[in-house]
């Protein structure tokens, strides 16, 4: 497969060029010949590494705490549409036995594939977390951080999983995150009360990235800085939901410009009603509401998102003067960085999976590859 007459968006560049894509992967950037039998001519658009999202509950009408392989799959198709060629599939605050069927269903998909985004694995948000920072998770089930409940919802697929959230404030946290330390596992710090100074404490122990920045976790205050002090004050990793609703643009240029893109990842937090039409939907148990762009639960938190990853590149393109190739990298190399695959995803590098996208100028998705193959 030839890719010409494209704008490839690189890590640090955008160039006119072609791409060829050969069992998978990226061949030769710029090849000299540019006969093969499958030739698509890009038109000028622009030539993007796929999507990854590390925060992502569901989407086409389907959660990931069905714990189902089908579901997953839809969830994959239906992001796939919009850019996004690898995934999280996150779970929830719901009962441990739940969790830990998801997770082995995580696992199966990660293990067999999908006919959309790739699995990389599982992104547990809670249930080690803090009650009086609950958002829309489900208060019920706030399990206090062990070891052992760790490994009792995980089991004999632990190896999968990428990422847990928790609160590094609550009694037990520091066990847990330095076990998740010692195994290669990314713990982050979310749906915190944290002081400024029991999030860096966590930070010493693990900790080395952080959930929804601004959401669900202690803001910053000139005398009292809190777990986003704590973020901005480190050189931790943290993510956005930027849709302009769970943080507002100007806070989201002081984030970006206090972190530095290379430590931003962009990522949806969307529920199962992402690409569907406003209505009653759920999330962890609890009924949601979607109405104009935005999911709550009955007391009004937001419960996740309906965002895509291409609206979220869109949204901080329109709404902040990087380039448009930095961007990128937060919704692609940042992320393959966070999940350990940074070594053959998230960059147009040759040997690299033809995990790719093309899109506008509008950030409209035109065509999307992956693992070499054209998504339908």
């Amino acid at each position: 497969m030839i890719i010409k007459n494209c704008r490839i968006i690189f890590e640090d560049k955008i160039s006119e060029g072609s791409v060829k894509v050969n069992n998978g992967l990226i061949e030769k950037i710029n090849p000299e010949s540019q006969e093969d039998a499958l030739v698509i001519d890009a038109e000028g658009a622009y030539l993007s590494p796929g999507f990854i999202d590390v925060h992502i509950h569901g989407a086409g009408g389907r959660d990931t705490m069905e714990g189902s392989y089908e579901a997953l799959n839809v969830i994959a198709k239906a992001i796939a549409k919009h850019g996004t060629t690898s995934f999280l599939p996150t779970t929830m605050t719901v009962d441990k036995d739940e969790v830990k069927t998801a997770v082995k269903a995580i696992y199966e998909a990660k293990k067999t594939g999908t006919e959309g985004a790739n699995v990389l694995g599982v992104h547990l948000e809670g249930p080690f977390i803090n009650s009086a920072m609950i958002g829309a998770q489900n208060p019920n089930y706030v399990l206090s951080p062990s070891i052992e409940a760790f490994k009792y919802m995980t089991g004999e697929f632990e190896d999968a999983v990428v990422c847990v959230t928790l609160a590094p404030e609550v009694e037990g946290a520091k066990e847990l995150i330095a076990y998740l330390k010692e195994k290669g596992i990314r713990a982050s710090m979310g749906h915190t009360k944290a002081t400024y100074d029991q999030a860096i404490e966590g930070i010493k122990c693990g900790v080395c990235h952080s959930t929804h920045l601004f959401n669900a976790m202690t803001p910053l205050h000139h005398r009292d800085p809190g777990a986003v002090g704590a973020i901005f004050d480190t050189d931790i990793t943290t993510e956005t939901i930027s849709d302009g609703i769970h943080v507002s643009y100007p806070s989201l240029r002081i984030a970006y410009k206090q972190k530095g893109l290379d430590k931003v990842l962009l990522v949806s937090d969307a529920m199962m009603a992402c690409s569907m039409p406003d209505g009653k939907y759920s999330l962890g148990g609890q009924e949601v509401i979607v109405s104009k762009g935005a999911a709550r639960i009955a007391n009004g938190a937001l419960a996740g998102s309906v965002l895509t990853l291409d609206r979220a590149v869109k949204n901080v393109y329109a709404n902040t003067s990087y380039p448009l190739h930095e961007i990128v990298k937060m919704a692609s190399y940042n992320a393959a960085k966070h999940c350990g695959v940074e070594d053959h995803k998230g960059k147009i590098q040759e040997g690299y999976d033809a995990d790719l996208i093309l899109f506008d100028e509008d950030i409209n998705i035109k065509k999307v590859i992956i693992g070499g193959k054209v998504i339908d």
